[in-house]
């Protein structure tokens, strides 16, 4: 395996999404994936039924014990609930996973409309972790919620995201898959300009754990040596893919095929 991916995200039980889709998603394209779980959710395709979060000293347990042994080439941030947990995750940015690159996806509502982000935290979020990122994930909401500003064309998503790396990430890609259109347009915002990737929308109710995939994909791949443009039209290829081959479980949005770049194994 090619790359340490260290994943610190909350636990989908329908594994669609958070840690169980991080751990598929880093799996397939070749990395190694390690954990720290800051949630434990009750949740199916239907919705998020339940929230544990786990306690913060055991979070940076978690955290100090991998970077301690395994190590990391790079870190991706999913689910982070609380604020005693951004700290936490603040603290080991700052010490033992100082100089990593860091995808940071902003999970704030669940794709059934739970809330993933204690509400007190959104101030901590942004102190703690976004001036941490080397690259932040948000959806058209989350931008939305972190700046406060209304999107509704590309134009906007790009407004957005230079505004967010005013905020002190280092890169932002604005996810365009909530704006109308047959073109789902993603926006890549760093200090040279601004790089657009395009696609075919895929009409399918089987899209839980999109974000999710994504942010991990392009982990892997900055794990493994690639530029943030190169991670970023890998990892949008294998979730086009994914959705593409979605196995279609679940009564509500169901998971993706993490597995469809993996051959099938014979003994």
């Amino acid at each position: 395996m090619n790359g340490r991916v260290l994943i610190i995200a909350g636990s989908d039980s329908s594994g669609g999404a958070g840690i169980q889709a991080d751990i598929k998603t880093v799996t397939a394209l070749g990395a190694y994936a390690a954990t720290a779980i800051t949630a434990l959710t009750a949740q199916d395709t239907t919705g998020v039924h339940a929230i544990h979060d786990v306690p913060a000293a055991f979070l940076k347990q978690q955290i100090e014990a991998v970077a301690g042994d395994i190590g990391a080439d790079a870190i991706k941030i999913g689910m982070v609930h609380t604020v005693e947990q951004m700290n936490v995750v603040g603290d080991a940015l700052d010490g033992p996973l100082a100089g990593l690159p860091v995808v940071l996806d902003p999970v704030m509502v669940a794709k059934g409309g739970a809330s993933l982000m204690d509400p007190r935290a959104s101030q901590t979020f942004r102190a703690r972790l976004l001036l941490r990122a080397s690259v932040l994930t948000p959806n058209v909401p989350e931008a939305e919620a972190l700046t406060g500003y209304k999107i509704g064309s590309v134009e906007e998503m790009i407004h957005a995201g230079e505004m967010l790396r005013t905020y002190g990430a280092r890169a932002v890609l604005v996810k365009g898959g909530h704006l109308p259109g047959r073109t789902v347009i993603d926006v890549l915002v760093v200090e040279d300009g601004v790089e657009r990737f395009e696609g075919p929308r895929i009409e399918s109710r089987h899209t839980h754990g999109t974000g999710c995939t994504l942010a991990s994909a392009i982990a892997a791949g900055l794990a493994q040596g690639l530029s943030l443009s190169a991670a970023i039209r890998r990892a949008r290829h294998f979730v086009e893919q994914a959705i593409r081959s979605a196995p279609g479980l679940g009564k509500g949005h169901g998971p993706l095929n993490h597995a469809h770049a993996i051959p099938p194994y014979t003994a």
